[in-house]
């Protein structure tokens, strides 16, 4: 069976090219996958942008109106790094929409990704460090509400500490929160995930990867999850520039193959979003973020 894959041409707000946060990936992104052949072989699907009822599961509702009617306050719009004009707007709503999709695939068809999402910096009250809404605690909290599952594992694999769904989730004692990541990195104040992990600068692979196979079993363990979300970030590597860890492709590459290859050898469904990369080199940038595609598929 082919990877379900959820995308749409509006992930890419169309920032300039010189922008310091790399947008244009996303549209580079869903080109590599076509040239794989996992996009637009049938099993893509494209999201509608999400409500605000929705939205207000993980966020405030004050601060959704300000997204969708693109009034997010100057200094809110500082801490994220850009301006919500209507087409953040609509590219956050798309973002969110399409990571519950995506999860709906993953709890039918046993694993399913998102072309965009894991923007886990976004807190309850507002966004921050390039995340305008929370689409894995958006997607988390819309599941629970619907009784698809009763257990939620997300695990966080992205350079910087997932401050935003630590915050959202923190009293939702059916969703395990996991983050490691560079410890000095930003955010400067974390907020405590279930569990956390701060690596030193410099972190390679094989280091990393023996870390995160002790790891594994007791998160299984600790979480005993229905569903896992898996923030894929790329940004672990050693030629990111908002990174401070050396993973090399390689290491990212066996990195996800020990994520997916656990949980899907228990039968634990999962949904796989890329998070973060800001390599400058925004075409090498996305064939970082195609390995997680490219693993996923095998696992169909």
């Amino acid at each position: 069976m082919p990877l379900p894959i959820v995308s749409h041409p509006d992930y890419d707000a169309e920032f300039p090219a010189n922008h310091r946060f790399p947008m244009g990936k996303y549209r580079a992104l869903q080109a590599a996958l076509t040239r794989r052949g996992l996009l637009g072989n049938g099993s893509s699907h494209r999201p509608e942008p999400a409500d605000a009822a929705l939205l207000s599961l993980a966020h405030d509702r004050a601060y959704v109106d300000q997204v969708i009617g693109c009034a997010v306050p100057r200094h809110i719009e500082r801490e994220i790094g850009f301006a919500v004009g209507e087409r953040v707007s609509r590219r956050a709503r798309l973002a969110s929409a399409g990571t519950l999709l995506a999860a709906e695939l993953a709890l039918e068809y046993g694993i399913a990704c998102n072309a965009a999402g894991g923007s886990h910096h976004a807190r309850r009250s507002q966004g921050a460090g390039f995340c305008t809404l929370n689409d894995v605690a958006v997607a988390a909290l819309a599941l629970l509400a619907s009784a698809r599952v009763e257990r939620i594992l997300v695990v966080d694999l992205d350079v910087h500490q997932g401050d935003g769904t630590a915050d959202i989730l923190r009293d939702e004692p059916a969703v395990f929160t996991f983050s490691m990541h560079a410890e000095r990195n930003f955010p400067v104040r974390k907020v405590a995930s279930s569990l956390d992990i701060g690596l030193p600068d410099e972190t390679g692979d094989d280091a990393y990867l023996g870390r995160l196979a002790e790891i594994l079993p007791d998160l299984a363990e600790r979480a005993r999850p229905d569903l896992v979300f898996y923030n894929a970030g790329v940004d672990p590597h050693r030629d990111d520039r908002l990174g401070r860890l050396a993973l090399s492709d390689d290491g990212l590459r066996r990195r996800d193959e020990a994520v997916i290859s656990f949980f899907r050898e228990r039968e634990v469904p999962l949904c796989g979003v890329i998070g973060g990369g800001y390599a400058t080199d925004v075409d090498k940038l996305a064939e970082r973020h195609a390995i997680l595609f490219e693993t996923a598929a095998r696992w169909c």
